[in-house]
């Protein structure tokens, strides 16, 4: 009797087993930025809507959590897609290529990285200078020498910003919003500067609470933000233009955070959104390539996605996603 009844329990444990692998295999997995989340995800529900093929199931890790799960290998244990708010790294690609791992680049659109506060919080208008200055670990004295940041309010930045404590919540080190943050606020400020490449590479966000990780849900920023009258927070602009209700962007080098601004390129803190797409797993499960093509397709000036805040890239992005999907 106990090994019949192992034996059933092995039966139904290897028929469990295949209905997983059959249900993977019919369903795309995608992984990655929480930046691209919003976008992948009303990509994913308009392709399961219309296109017969499972609704894609997306997770959002962050472009760095995605790059790892993504690089891992190939096989179904692995995701297909991921969603990355930057380009994807070098050291990252290598990973990729000693794990087997063949891909194709799709960059999407454009998207800008904001500062914002709730409603009743004061108005910023800031260079990226002050930012950089506020949220960075070591700043220059006044011999040019870098020293710990001990700013605590806006004004002893600059005595011109408002009197208010310095209280930033960001993304995580996992975040490709970060990654970005870091390149275009504090590594380009203290290149300008004139400091050294290893120098301004090397200096990082502070530590001491003035800038507080908030995880990979930006929607958590917002309720935070509309709740503490002295928080500013750092995301995408898609997540503000979708919360004008409850928060307000700040200016920055004279220039509002708005779609025209973005795509004009006249706002300064902007940056590139990608997906990359495991073509091992071109085959093994179903709909990738059509969904890829629906991504495209809604990501172009035209596209639905724009009213999500996305900003389309121009001629040559588009007929660069066009040829990434001849690739599939």
């Amino acid at each position: 009797m106990r090994a019949f009844i192992t034996s059933v329990v092995a039966l139904a444990s290897l028929i469990a087993a295949g209905t997983a692998y059959a249900d993977r295999a019919n369903t795309i997995s995608i992984v990655g930025s929480s930046t691209v989340y919003p976008f992948a995800s009303a990509v994913a529900e308009s392709f399961g809507e219309a296109s017969g093929f499972n609704t894609p199931i997306i997770e959002s890790t962050g472009s760095g959590g995605g790059m790892k799960l993504f690089c891992a290998g190939t096989g179904l244990n692995t995701p297909d897609v991921t969603n990355a708010s930057r380009q994807m790294k070098s050291s990252e690609a290598d990973t990729c290529a000693a794990n087997g791992v063949d891909f194709v680049e799709f960059m999407v659109g454009y998207d800008g990285i904001v500062m914002a506060n709730g409603l009743a919080g004061v108005d910023f208008d800031v260079t990226v200078e002050q930012i950089a200055l506020a949220v960075a670990a070591q700043v220059p004295d006044a011999n040019g020498n870098l020293v710990e940041n001990t700013a605590e309010t806006w004004s002893d930045v600059d005595a011109a910003l408002p009197n208010t404590p310095i209280y930033v919540l960001g993304p995580p080190t996992s975040s490709g919003t970060r990654d970005a943050f870091e390149e275009l606020v504090i590594h380009k400020t203290y290149k300008v500067m004139g400091f050294d490449k290893a120098t301004y590479k090397s200096i990082e966000i502070r530590e001491d609470g003035a800038y507080i990780e908030s995880g990979e849900n930006d929607s958590l920023i917002i309720d935070q933000l509309a709740n503490d009258v002295n928080a500013v927070g750092i995301f995408g602009f898609s997540f503000l233009q979708n919360n004008q209700d409850r928060v307000k962007g700040a200016v920055i080098n004279s220039f509002k955070p708005t779609f025209e601004n973005i795509a004009s390129g006249d706002y300064p803190v902007s940056r590139s959104l990608f997906f990359y797409v495991k073509t091992n797993h071109i085959g093994v499960v179903e709909g990738i390539a059509e969904y890829a093509e629906e991504f495209v397709f809604q990501a172009a000036p035209e596209g639905t996605l724009t009213s999500d805040g996305l900003i389309p890239g121009g001629d040559a992005e588009q007929d660069a996603m066009y040829e990434a999907l001849d690739q599939l």
